[in-house]
């Protein structure tokens, strides 16, 4: 195509293809020119520049601060034709003691902070080359590395470092190149120094055997680094992932009885400011519970950031869930991606460390090719002089007789078989150097430049001598700079630890009032008093009429059962509720920790510690009619809950845990009570009905209790007056199933209804630790001690058992039951909590009967 004048050279080319070439040029100027560093001196050429640049203008370590501004107008003007922004960086990045393990820009003036404050404006800030730096520059000028022209071409610039630090471990690299990325850890310098000097003695050394001089990132932020198998990983692929944690340390608030967390030292790379705002949210939104109040008392001697723990909080239950839910944990993905020969290559430890040998046994081989050239140029002229010295009287004769300098050059080269630079020499020495001194001075220059010449040689034609000059120097540079670790290493790999794991094994008083508000709280906040107390307040009511029925004593690693009036069932572990510091807050709504329906209310509350597989769950409805169910349908609960229970217009109104072949107990509130075996109930599914437990003999009476009979063992009535009794088994017959059963309680105006009913083992008869807990309507609560509670026949009235005062009843009681059973256990995988932390929960310990049997013991 003929292109018209105006315009030039036109061509038709396929845009796919020119695409293909323009995009390729590019990638390869990104990854060869800006984004990835050099194996051999671990810097990107914008740093080399600055560095180099820096260098060129003097502003060595023992010279005085320049402006930032200036040096970087020396950068740009020179050799870097980008942006001034992306000069003061990474000038600002080799300044920043956090950024690097070791700075090679000594930085004056505000250069950033680990909160992600940015760096003043280059015309504020000052600059010279740190110590360790001149160790990346020396013998720059011994023509020890290879030149290229500038941007411009009008001046030289190196294309890359000698360098005797090996900066790419040392200080490790970060950059996004096009389809490539390279993400290097720093490194402690001794360590480094050790690991190359084993290279040199063995190059057979492998990953194993550098790991034991080279224990693994050492970053600028210290933290500590749990597990080697990412280390390792890092080591002999290039690949790997490094897991850092927060330091910390614990301070006692002695006169508060507290605790407080503070945390030192930080992951690398992680911004303190918006750590400290991710914990304060985690605060306010209630996923933190436990700690008042975080604050950053970081200053110029190291950095505090604080959290204080409120009374009775668990410190590492607290650090748990700061590792899990922020960066306080965090993972240093490894991906050592460096420049080799201008082609990106992946490399591990071992490679790394022999580029960086093979580069530092050719700066050494070409710096002594550069003395030794200058050593014979020097020893070529010393040889014309000692000529001269000798025949000095006829050397005086020539110059003398010599029409200019020209004539007395070409009569010394011609008399004494001189070069013409030997006869120059000649002509340019000073007459005092013919002094007696001076001349014995020539002689031992010579002397020592033909040993210095000789010594060069055998260097260039010995290449252990060059490695042992390698080594060498790499552990005086060890010697000079080298210092201790900052980050820790722990061998262990870290776990995934569980809320579970982390939760300490507490019994603890669970309450549910008809109000809807459920409460946690240590059972040794509740005394025991002897039998007819009033009791402590337990639980401070804000709706009039409000009482609390429901009480279970548990261990904190339990499983919550609640069961509505519709026949629904949800979930919860007991360590996963808000614990109450005050025995007289009125606690959390149940509605905030479970879906309840419209006009749906809580109705029964047991504890399980596993699903088993020979367990059975015993329901009653308010009208008498019962239901057994495996225990093992509850599998698969999720936040909805389950239906369990097939009602119609009747209410669910206890549910008890029972085994095969056990008998069922049945109280109502006019003191009747049944006894029957469980097999005459028929297991059924979940969505199924129920069938007729016990005939009620008025229309006004309704179930109160009901639980699995314990033949060796009592059945403890309460009347709501407070008034109760302990009446053997042995005088409670078996009937059959539908029966209106037997009187077990005489009502009077002095007992009141029944309130509730109990299973009371033999061991605890004679009970003297205060195993018995009694509630009343005004959330009063007393522990007792069942052994002061008279043995009487099934129909007595009973003894005083505590005295819930003028307007007041009692509302329920719980036994704190010490017998377990032991019994075939079922994997809770499928056992789905109602929050989100409970997924992690998946295998929960022995069963318990919970009408019977509550557990005790402090684990």
């Amino acid at each position: 195509m003929v292109a018209d004048n105006n315009l030039g050279d036109i061509r038709d080319v396929s845009i796919q293809d020119e695409m293909k070439s323009s995009y390729l040029d590019y990638a390869m100027s990104v990854i060869v020119s800006r984004a990835l560093p050099d194996v051999r001196d671990g810097l990107k050429p914008v740093q080399r520049r600055v560095l180099y640049a820096m260098h060129d203008q003097g502003m060595r370590p023992g010279s005085s601060y320049k402006k930032s501004a200036r040096l970087v107008g020396e950068v740009l003007g020179k050799y870097h034709p980008h942006g001034d922004s992306s000069v003061y960086a990474a000038q600002v990045r080799m300044a920043q003691p956090f950024s690097m393990r070791y700075p090679l820009v000594d930085g004056q003036g505000n250069y950033g902070s680990v909160d992600g404050d940015p760096a003043a404006a280059m015309r504020y800030t000052e600059c010279k080359l740190s110590p360790i730096t001149e160790s990346l520059l020396s013998d720059i000028e011994k023509e020890t590395v290879d030149w290229t022209d500038n941007f411009d071409q009008s001046l030289k610039e190196p294309s890359v470092l000698p360098a005797i630090l090996p900066n790419l471990l040392v200080n490790g690299a970060s950059g996004i190149a096009v389809g490539m990325a390279t993400n290097i850890p720093p490194h402690n310098l001794s360590e480094i120094c050790d690991g190359i000097a084993m290279v040199i003695d063995d190059p057979t050394s492998n990953v194993d055997d550098l790991m034991k001089v080279v224990k693994g990132p050492d970053f600028p932020t210290g933290a500590e680094i749990w597990g080697l198998s990412g280390v390792r990983d890092a080591f002999a692929t290039g690949r790997g992932r490094v897991v850092v944690q927060a330091k910390h340390i614990l301070e006692d608030v002695k006169k508060q009885e507290r605790q407080r967390i503070v945390f030192t030292e930080i992951p690398y790379q992680v911004n303190k400011a918006s750590l400290i705002m991710k914990i304060a949210e985690m605060i306010k939104t209630k996923k933190l519970e436990g700690v008042s109040e975080v604050r950053d008392e970081s200053d110029r001697k190291g950095m505090r950031v604080v959290l204080e723990l409120r009374r009775g909080t668990s410190s590492s239950l607290i650090l748990n869930n700061l590792y899990k839910q922020t960066q306080l944990r965090s993972s240093f993905s490894v991906n050592m991606i460096a420049l080799v020969d201008g082609t990106p290559q992946i490399l591990n430890l071992k490679q790394t460390i022999n580029h960086y040998i093979a580069f530092r046994e050719e700066v050494i081989r070409r710096r002594a090719e550069y003395e030794l050239r200058r050593a014979k140029a020097r020893l070529h002229v010393l040889e014309g002089l000692r000529i001269a010295i000798q025949n000095l009287d006829k050397v005086i004769e020539l110059i003398r007789a010599s029409e200019d300098v020209v004539a007395a050059r070409n009569s010394l080269m011609s008399e004494f078989k001189l070069t013409e630079i030997q006869s120059q020499a000649i002509l340019d020495m000073q007459l005092r150097r013919l002094a007696a001194l001076e001349i014995e001075k020539i002689e031992n220059e010579f002397k020592e430049l033909t040993e210095t010449v000789a010594d060069l040689e055998d260097l260039l034609s010995n290449q252990s001598r060059i490695l042992n000059v390698i080594k060498t120097e790499t552990l005086q540079l060890k010697r000079k700079y080298g210092e201790d670790r900052r980050t820790l290493i722990n061998e262990t790999d870290l776990r995934e630890w569980k809320r579970e794991d982390m939760e300490p094994h507490l019994e603890v008083v669970i309450t549910l009032s008809k109000g809807g508000y459920v409460k946690r709280i240590l059972s040794s906040t509740y005394r025991a008093q002897h039998r007819g107390g009033k009791g402590v307040k337990g639980q401070r009511m804000t709706k009039d009429g409000d009482i609390v029925p429901y009480i279970q004593v548990a261990d904190t690693h339990d499983t919550l059962l609640f069961f509505t009036d519709k026949g629904r069932v949800f979930s919860l572990r007991v360590f996963e509720m808000s614990a109450d510091q005050s025995r007289t807050s009125r606690g959390t709504p149940i509605a905030n920790i479970i879906n309840l329906g419209p006009n749906e209310k809580v109705t029964a509350m047991i504890t399980v510690s596993s699903l088993l597989e020979d367990t059975y769950l015993i329901m009653v409805t308010k009208t008498g009619k019962v239901k057994r169910m495996h225990l093992p349908l509850l599998r698969n609960m999720n936040k909805a809950g389950l239906n369990t229970f097939k009602l119609g217009k009747d209410e669910l109104v206890s549910v008890s845990l029972a085994d095969e072949n056990e008998d069922v107990v049945i109280v109502t509130r006019e003191g009747l009570s049944i006894r029957f075996p469980s097999d005459q109930i028929r297991p059924t599914q979940r969505g199924a009905g129920g069938i007729r437990g016990i005939r009620m003999k008025t229309s006004q009476d309704v179930v109160v209790y009901s639980d699995v009979v314990n033949d060796d063992g009592y059945l403890l009535i309460v009347g709501r007056r407070g008034k109760g009794k302990l009446s053997a088994f042995r005088h409670y017959r078996s009937q059959n199933r539908g029966g209106s059963g037997l009187l077990t309680l005489k009502v009077t105006s002095n007992t009141g209804k029944v309130a509730a009913g109990a299973i009371v083992s033999e061991e605890l008869v004679e009970d003297s630790e205060g195993k018995l807990f009694l509630l009343t309507d005004k959330a009063q609560v007393l522990r007792t001690r069942l052994g002061e509670i008279r043995r009487t026949g099934r129909v007595a009235q009973g003894v005083k058992i505590v005295d819930p005062g003028a307007g007041d009843a009692i509302s329920g009681i719980r036994v704190l039951e010490d017998r377990r059973k032991a019994r075939k256990e079922v994997d809770l995988e499928s056992l789905s909590i109602q929050s989100e932390n409970i997924e992690e929960s998946e295998n929960i310990e022995e069963s318990e009967n919970i009408e019977e049997s509550e557990n005790s013991e402090e684990k």
